[in-house]
């Protein structure tokens, strides 16, 4: 999908009430199953988030429920992925640091 159609769809999208876009989900999620060779599988904590967000609208919570819960989630993945870059950072400092001979044998 070229990035102007992309584009596109997330300016309709934009202007819709949450229960619409939940039904264009719904359809999407149909027409992947049926044309298509497979979405990009999202990272383990998007599973998560998309599994509590499937169990809230199965039980019909309102949708202003699911949209609050859902804003929270999006924020603690924020801070954990937040927090593992700045760990991967650290890590490589630290490498960076450590003097060559002082490195274990690979």
């Amino acid at each position: 999908m070229n990035e102007i159609f992309r584009k596109r769809i997330e300016r309709r999208l934009e202007n819709l009430p949450d229960e619409m876009a939940y039904q264009i989900l719904d359809y999407i999620e149909f027409l992947e199953s049926k044309y298509g060779s497979g979405a990009a599988k999202p990272s383990p904590l998007q599973q998560v988030a998309e599994k509590v967000e499937d169990v809230l609208r199965a039980g019909r919570l309102p949708v202003v429920a699911i949209k609050g819960t859902m804003n929270v989630m999006d924020t603690a993945a924020r801070v954990m992925s937040g927090l593992a870059d700045a760990s991967r950072a650290a890590a490589e400092e630290l490498g960076k640091s450590v003097p060559k001979e002082a490195a274990p044998p690979a």
